[in-house]
């Protein structure tokens, strides 16, 4: 959770702003942000776009300016939607995110090469701390032979954090996305990671259809399917072990969590998840 300091800003000609107030340790983690919402911005994604950043406060302090965002937080206004408005909003977002995905990575190191060098740590820390749950030998299985789905995959620009709880909905329907703060993996990597953020939120099974449906324009490969349960084991697994040393609080979520995965994909016998509906609406 962000420790910003937010404040909505309104000036005297009546324009809106979203001013965040940072540590002034944060300077460059905040400034990598800021560029990549400038990137963001230059293909017209809907979103807080940015207006000015700089150090304030003799260096204490770092500000981002934003345009102020209309709207609802997605998490919660969707409960109270209908399945079909659900369904359209998720639509948008998919194409939202699609859109994201069209910037390209520069010249990085191959993405399994990246992606197992900061996780195969956090995979091991999950047998070492101890945490017993019912298939987690399924789910270490899983993770273990099924690295090389990782081979080849392109790397692009990321959000990072994109989930219904990171979206501005309006009474129109419009969708704005906010909160690019999370950096990992320099925030580029494979764009079907990015629905690993799938599940940090309560699943709402028409929002997550329309999300993906949107982002292929229609129904998506079979490749996809496998990578999805694959970026939600690892997830699963590194949550246990984060949770356990550094935020013990979080620990029945990370465990059920776990369960959700499992439960989701059937222990793996199965490639869609239950939650996604074979419906259109």
């Amino acid at each position: 959770m962000s420790g910003d300091r937010k404040f909505h800003v309104e000036t005297s000609d009546g324009g809106h702003f979203l001013l965040r107030l940072s540590d002034g340790t944060e300077y460059e983690r905040k400034k990598t942000a800021f560029d990549r919402m400038r990137k963001a911005d230059s293909i017209d994604i809907p979103m807080c776009r940015p207006v000015a950043f700089g150090s304030c406060d003799d260096g204490r302090s770092v500000y981002q300016l934003l345009t102020w965002c209309e709207g609802r937080n997605g998490e919660k206004l969707l409960p109270s939607l209908s399945e079909a408005k659900q369904y359209d909003i998720g639509i948008k977002a998919g194409e939202i995110l699609r859109t994201i995905h069209t910037i390209p990575a520069p010249e990085l190191e191959p993405w399994q090469k990246r992606y197992f060098s900061e996780n195969d740590c956090r995979i091991k820390a999950f047998s070492d701390c101890g945490i017993q749950i019912d298939g987690s030998d399924i789910l270490l299985a899983f993770v273990e032979n099924n690295r090389h789905l990782l081979n080849g995959r392109p790397q692009c620009l990321q959000h990072g954090d994109y989930h219904v709880g990171n979206l501005m909905i309006t009474d129109a329907g419009e969708v704005s996305v906010i909160d690019w703060e999370l950096l990992d993996f320099d925030n580029y990597a494979d764009p079907w990671k990015e629905f690993g953020s799938i599940g940090l939120t309560d699943v709402h099974p028409y929002f997550v259809t329309g999300l993906i449906r949107g982002y292929f324009g229609g129904e998506p490969p079979l490749q996809f399917w496998k990578l999805l349960a694959y970026y939600l084991a690892v997830g699963a697994v590194i949550m246990v072990p984060w949770a356990y040393y550094l935020q013990k609080d979080e620990l029945p979520y990370a465990v059920k969590h776990v369960k959700d995965v499992l439960r989701w994909f059937d222990n793996f016998r199965r490639d869609v998840p239950e939650w996604f509906c074979p419906e259109r609406l």
